[in-house]
């Protein structure tokens, strides 16, 4: 099953159970984040859909992407896919890139439906609330937003479709967080290095796929249209020219798409902001994006995610949209890795499974993870465990945690490294140590004084598992 639009996937939930919708008129505060919370508590929470919010037009969804059953529907899975499963056909289909995109004309993409150009006014199309009530303002949390290269406005693969808070400032004016580390952060300094604005536009409401590759940690010069095609298993992205800058392209059946320009040297306060560690960011000066044009299709739905302490939404959308491209790094020079796991909190704690070729291995593999693009900037505390452990199987990695670390020898902090910044135990913000946990069993020639001999499952207990499996259906 591929998806073009979020409506067909909301549709998909549905039928499958794992979409609710409430038709009772509520509150935009605190309702929807309450109940974008209360979803991400459950095992395998829905989203929900809210037809009525007091005091706008349209409707608001949130929690799509907030389970594993959600997940593995995204990707055409049976809902009960473990994450395993899940993790190995998202890296099966990541070889499928790249995957061209379809470009459809004006009239055949929906986000076309509608426009308005002028007394242009945000609070009259989207049903905007804060998500955590010490919030700086109303932010979009789940929009994709697109920009060029200044310099290569005419290389496809340069276009950014990323994922960045914005926050409502005027009826006609946002602001965005746009870090240095992040791809846009390079495009937006050529473009002000020339007095020049930044050409954007902000998709709001789109196909599964396209939000999961919004989140996802790629290079630079790699296109998240194209990767969108390989994870809808070679079938392509459809997609659509903006109306006013001919070198962006947006996704053609969006909800909403928003069109303007970052102004050039310009920076407001921004936030406060409720972020995915689990706490309020401080404020910033931050870009403004002035708004020109927007399209939407009729009716609009407007989706947002609430942002929690873990797990909330973002975490299941950050998690192996993060895991998978940190493991084909890594697996490029160092085939001995088996899988990552970094789920946890968008990468800051990363799991790997490695086979050590040779003593000192697994602190290697953890440093090699460190001077990645992604991991250098975001990943803090990094465990290495063996081949044999699950690196998804918790009970399996604090086993190896417990019976394979010597303290004294496994352990390591590398201090004054680069570090996230909205994680608030960086200090000062951007700056952190790291922290490694070897839990490999030593290879020669390093020295394990205690060989041991690891237990084995009895003899047919794969049968046993079945009958037993069986038995319970």
């Amino acid at each position: 099953m591929v998806y073009h639009d979020l409506r067909s996937f909301l549709k998909v939930l549905e039928e499958e159970g794992q979409l609710v919708r409430i038709k009772e008129e509520v509150n935009p505060e605190p309702d929807i984040a309450a109940a974008g919370r209360a979803a991400a508590n459950m095992k395998n929470g829905p989203a929900v859909l809210f037809e009525k919010v007091r005091g706008y037009k349209y409707p608001v969804v949130t929690n799509v992407h907030g389970s594993w059953a959600n997940h593995a529907l995204m990707m055409g899975m049976d809902k009960t896919a473990s994450t395993k499963e899940q993790f190995h056909e998202l890296n099966r289909r990541w070889d499928l890139y790249p995957v061209e995109p379809k470009v459809l004309s004006r009239s055949e993409a929906k986000c076309k439906e509608n426009e308005i150009t002028e007394d242009i006014n945000l609070f009259d199309l989207l049903a905007l609330y804060r998500i955590n009530d010490q919030d700086g303002g109303f932010f979009l949390s789940k929009a994709s937003v697109i920009t060029g290269d200044p310099e290569f406005p005419d290389d496809f693969d340069k276009m950014n479709v990323g994922t960045y808070r914005i926050q409502i400032k005027d009826k006609d004016r946002v602001g965005i967080q746009a870090l240095a580390f992040h791809d846009i952060a390079v495009q937006l300094e050529k473009a002000e290095a020339e007095g020049k604005n930044l050409p954007i536009c902000i998709a709001l409401g789109n196909d599964p796929i396209t939000t999961f590759m919004a989140s996802t940690p790629i290079a630079y010069n790699q296109s998240e249209y194209k990767f969108v095609g390989a994870l809808n298993n070679g079938e392509p992205a459809e997609i659509v020219k903006s109306d006013l800058f001919d070198h962006l392209y947006v996704p053609a059946h969006a909800e909403v798409i928003l069109e303007g320009e970052i102004i050039s040297r310009l920076r407001t306060v921004e936030g406060p902001f409720g972020e995915f560690p689990g706490s309020y960011s401080g404020c910033r000066l931050q870009c403004e994006i002035q708004i020109k044009k927007i399209t939407h299709r009729t009716n609009p739905i407007f989706e947002n995610l609430y942002l929690g302490i873990p797990w909330t939404e973002i975490d299941y959308l950050m998690a192996l949209n993060t895991s998978v491209p940190l493991y084909k790094t890594l697996k490029e020079t160092m085939p001995e890795v088996q899988a990552v796991n970094a789920m946890y909190t968008h990468g800051i704690g990363v799991i790997i499974s490695t086979r050590c070729r040779y003593g000192g291995y697994g602190k290697a593999v953890a440093f090699r993870l460190l001077s990645t693009p992604h991991g250098m900037p975001y990943s803090k505390v990094v465990i290495v465990v063996d081949e044999f452990v699950d690196p998804f199987n918790l009970e399996q990695v604090m086993w190896a945690i417990t019976t394979r670390v010597k303290p004294s020898k496994d352990v390591a902090v590398i201090p004054n490294c680069p570090g996230m910044p909205l994680d608030p135990s960086s200090n000062p913000a951007g700056m952190h140590d790291k922290l490694i946990i070897d839990a490999t069993t030593p290879v020669p020639p390093e020295p394990n004084p205690r060989e041991t001999q690891l237990l084995t499952p009895p003899a047919g207990f794969e049968k046993w598992d079945e009958i037993i499996r069986g038995l319970l259906k």
